[in-house]
Parts: C-alpha cells; structure tokens; sequence
C-alpha cells in the first residue's frame, strides 16, 4: 500500500488526503490547529464557485468537474454545501474579461449574455451605470467554505486517514518531523496554504484580505439573490446565505500578512470601500451596517497560478491558490492524486520557476474569497 502525508488540512489539503485515503492510499494528515481553524482561508464563511477565467479554459474546466464535486460531497454530507445561486459579472468593456470568459464557456459551459438592464430582474435594488453588459452564469453560486473545509476533513478520517494535530516543519527525505516524531512515507505534500512561504523558497506573497457582510432585508437572501462579481472594480459578493448579511467586499491585494499571529480586526478603508461600491451599484444599501466581518488572506503568485511542485523525491509542494483556489478543491485532488500516482506531471505553469506578473487581466480571475 502506498503511503502519503498530507501536511495541512484546508480544502486543498482535506481534499487531497479524503481523495487518496478512497483510493487506496495510506494517508497521514497533519494540521497544528483544526480543519476549518480561522487562520485558514479555507475557514472564510463563504467561497464563490463559478467557470469564467477570462480566457484560461483550463481552470474553466477545472471549476465545472469541481461543481459536480461539491454537489456529491454535499450529498454525501447531508447537508447543502454548495447552493447554485448563480452569477451575474458586471462587465464595464465589451471585450475584457468577461467576453473573455463568455468566449471560453461557450464550448460547452452554460452561461449567457444579457443587457445591463437585465440585472433588475436579480437584485431588489439595482443601479446598471457604468456597465456595458452581464455575464450570467446560471451554474455558478456560494460554498460553505468552512463547513465544506470541516465535512471533507471529517469524511477523510473515516475513509482511514489518520489525523496528526502537530506543527510539521521538513525533515530530509519523504519525511516530516511532527510533535517531536519523524514521520516517513512514499511521497510528502506539503499543502499548508499561507505557511507555505516560512518552510520553502517560493514565490508566494501573503497578503490580509478583509471580507465583509452587511445587515439586508430578507429579500436579499441566497439562493434568490444571485452572486456578482465587478471584476474592473475588484469588487465581489453574494446575497444573505445563512443569516450572515450581504457579503460585499474588494479583491484588492491587501498589505502583507502573518497567518499566525496576525490582527484579525478588519480596516476601515476595507469597510469603506465595500460601501463606495454598495452605494454605486445597490444604492438602498450604501447605510447597511456590517453584520459580520472576518480577515482571511491570498497566498499570491506573481501570475496567479498555482504552485504544484517536487522539490526532490517524494516531497512535492502545493500552494499559491492566489485567491481562487478553493472552487477547485475536489478537481484538483483528482488532478494531483493523478500525478502522485504517476499517470503524468503537473502543467509546467505551476512549477518553482521564475513567474513574472501577468500582464493586463490577470490569467486567474480571484474573486472568489
């Protein structure tokens, strides 16, 4: 039997080790705190699940095999991890990111493109100005990010994953020294989000993202009110899911950041920038008051691709989710548990060479945290 250790148990970490533990693997996961801790990003309340990628049809694929995964976890679970809201893009260009996106799910994605006008029909409040058309993705809408972090984790460890609640730094070899044990197996990942940087060379900014939601009428609620992502303005969010308010905050980069021990106060530029974009856009919304507030942070790449990776033997790397990771997590466990199987490697876009940034749109798209 082959064995694995998992380092780190967020949705791309739990995904992994719940994937591999199905199919035969040993599989060792470690985590310093708890599955859905909130240092985590993968601990945010709510997640945006959606396919445009401007016109990357990799990660476009990628996101539509992750539906179809989160709908069977939640059917597993028992419980709605993933409510499909859906999705209106607020496009400012009639060629940037969104054609981009429409041009690419047009192969094979539902989605359509409608008028400015069109998003009365979604919203109780609605303002079109500035917008040359909407991208509606009817497929698209809002994980439970913890709770969807917490039921993966949990149905890993009856697959037979055992859990190790230890702080794990590297050892030599397929090794990790975990509360004073080495521990040793065929292969290591070391998928520890925005620890990642402290343990290897890699080309990884953490930054402090601050997400917010604010009080709103029931009428606001999801699923009913769509998600909404205003990719020019680096705005995003989603209607009331779970009595958590309107989330609406900024895909901004957010100063740098220490996941550990660092402030988990929210700024008030953040709260102000929200409102700026309310009272632009959902205008009987600019006095809502913050209902709930919470600070993840993006583990960045200079282009916003991934890190997946073997720095030798055995001991591979998988990290720099760069903010619009966590919609892919039971994809891209497939795809990884693929490579360390040996069926094929990684794309060479996710590997430890030099990246420089992307230039105009980002290839990603975040706005999804």
């Amino acid at each position: 039997m082959k064995s694995v250790i998992v380092v780190g148990s967020g949705i791309w970490g739990s995904s992994l080790a719940l994937r591999l533990a199905e199919t035969g693997w040993r599989v060792t996961l470690v985590e310093q705190h708890q599955a859905g801790h909130v240092r985590q990003a993968s601990a945010g309340e709510t997640r945006l699940m959606r396919c445009s990628h401007g016109g990357e049809e990799w990660y476009a694929r990628m996101a539509w095999r992750a539906r179809d995964g989160w709908r069977r976890l939640g059917a597993r679970a028992g419980e709605e991890l993933y409510a499909e809201a859906g999705m209106l893009w607020f496009a400012r260009t009639p060629d940037g990111w969104e054609h981009a996106s429409a041009q690419v799910l047009n192969l094979d994605i539902p989605c359509e493109v409608l008028d400015p006008a069109d998003g009365a029909r979604f919203f109780p409040d609605y303002s079109p100005a500035g917008l040359s058309h909407l991208l509606w993705e009817p497929h698209a809408g809002v994980i439970r990010a913890r709770r969807a972090t917490q039921v993966t984790a949990r149905l890993a460890e009856s697959a037979g994953a055992r859990i190790v609640r230890a702080r794990a730094t590297p050892a030599p070899g397929a090794a990790v020294e975990a509360g004073g044990e080495v521990l040793t197996a065929d292969r290591v990942v070391w998928a520890c989000g925005a620890w990642l940087p402290e343990l290897f060379e890699v080309p990884v900014t953490v930054t402090k993202q601050d997400t917010l939601h604010f009080a709103v009428p029931a009428a606001w609620t999801t699923p009913g009110t769509p998600a909404w992502v205003d990719h020019a303005a680096a705005a995003y969010g989603h209607g009331d899911v779970d009595g958590v308010g309107m989330k609406a905050t900024s895909d901004v980069e957010g100063r740098p950041y220490e996941p550990e021990h660092g402030e988990r106060a929210v700024d008030e530029a953040s709260v102000a920038r929200a409102r700026f974009y309310l009272a632009r856009r959902f205008p009987s919304l600019a006095s809502a008051p913050v209902l709930f507030s919470q600070v993840c942070q993006y583990a960045l790449t200079p282009d916003a691709e991934w890190i997946i990776a073997e720095t030798e033997p055995g001991v591979w790397l998988l990290g720099g989710d760069s903010g619009h990771g966590f919609k892919h997590a039971p994809a891209l466990a497939e795809y990884v548990a693929g490579i360390l199987d040996g069926e094929y490697g990684p794309e060479p876009r996710f590997g430890l060479h030099e990246r420089a940034p992307a230039r105009g749109l980002r290839t990603s798209g975040r706005a999804s945290a």
